[in-house]
């Protein structure tokens, strides 16, 4: 239960399942990929993201690892810029 985000103050990232689209609406790629690493780490980042939109409070407190930090230090750049999603 520890590796749920949630008890480490972050949002949970979307989840999905089938049929891979679905009303115009489309699994991302990287989830389709079997590729287990990219998996980890677009779900890290979707976390992060959500947080940062829905709820940048928690972030105050969040227990994020150094991979996560990145993350959300990319997301705010990228905002800043102009450039986020």
């Amino acid at each position: 239960m520890e590796a749920e985000s949630f008890v480490r103050g972050l949002l949970d990232f979307p989840h999905y399942t089938r049929p891979a689209e679905l009303r115009a609406m489309k699994v991302p790629e990287t989830l389709l990929s079997g590729h287990h690493g990219d998996i980890a780490q677009w779900r890290k980042r979707e976390a992060v993201r959500r947080t940062l939109d829905r709820r940048p409070d928690l972030l105050a407190d969040a227990s994020l690892d150094d991979e996560e930090r990145a993350i959300l230090q990319n997301l705010l750049i990228e905002r800043e810029k102009g450039t986020g999603v």
